[in-house]
């Protein structure tokens, strides 16, 4: 659960170029040279990250456990696309070409030296990755089942390789390729493609969950591999559950990896 209508203590921020109010909450947005970003508020609250025991196909390193997130925060909309990469960036290293498309073939050092070159040309953003954590609770957006849609998917709400869809689901189309950002059904909290499309890059080193409720948790403090999340337009189903985690070197380039990027406080 999350606690209702805690809004930001400055709404709108003076970095914003866009904001309003919906359905699915707050929501302020910059422009950078004509490209627009838009970020959701997400509230803070309680939630159960990981799987429970009785979920199918679940893995030992999604132990269930209570999370506080005591602190609410802004998380992009949906993840940085090729045409927000290029005009902060220049060169483009994605595969599947297209503005709104999402950037992909990234590094977790690439995705935090374009946070970098942001916040130097617009040091208020304050931009950085999610943690693992923020990024689980606003996926689920206050669901407990394998996905924010339910107990299953198809191609039309994620782009992912559904020749394998998940627990004995029945195939569907498999797209082969990315999509454009937004393309695809939001959440309950309006965040676009967190199961399937690309990746995720998280702040987090990879290690196992801490027992107990935890507060706030931001992973180990030291580690050799990243936190991926959300899984991709070619991973199984499985993959691309809300506890799933995937982990890989910092320094690779994973050629279905993007991100999307949040704001410190």
């Amino acid at each position: 659960m999350r606690t209702l209508a805690v809004y930001p203590d400055e709404f709108p921020e003076p970095w914003v170029s866009d904001w309003g109010e919906d359905e699915y909450g707050l929501w302020m947005g910059f422009t950078y040279k004509g490209v627009k970003q838009f970020f959701r508020w997400i509230e803070p609250g309680t939630f159960l990250m990981g799987s429970p025991t009785n979920e199918p196909k679940r893995f030992n390193n999604e132990r269930s456990h209570s999370v506080d997130i005591t602190c609410g925060f802004w998380l992009a909309d949906c993840t940085v696309t090729q045409a927000l990469w290029r005009v902060a960036m220049g060169a483009n290293p994605s595969r599947f070409k297209g503005d709104d498309y999402p950037v992909e073939n990234v590094s977790w050092y690439d995705a935090n030296t374009y946070i970098d070159k942001l916040n130097s040309i617009k040091p208020e953003l304050k931009l950085c990755l999610p943690t693992e954590a923020q990024w689980e609770y606003a996926c689920r957006a206050g669901t407990q089942t394998p996905f924010y849609f339910g107990d299953q998917i198809d191609f039309n709400q994620v782009n992912f390789n559904s020749d394998y869809p998940y627990n004995n689901s029945k195939k569907s189309e498999y797209r082969n390729q990315t999509v454009s950002v937004k393309s695809l059904p939001p959440n309950m909290w309006g965040m676009y493609e967190m199961h399937g499309n690309v990746w995720e890059w998280c702040n987090d080193w990879y290690g196992r969950y801490q027992t107990g409720t935890v507060t706030d948790p931001k992973g180990p403090n030291s580690g050799g591999r990243r936190v991926l999340r959300g899984g991709s337009w070619n991973r199984y189903g499985i993959a691309c559950r809300s506890a799933f985690r995937f982990e890989a070197s910092p320094e690779k380039d994973v050629g279905n990896a993007g991100f999307r990027l949040a704001r410190g406080h």
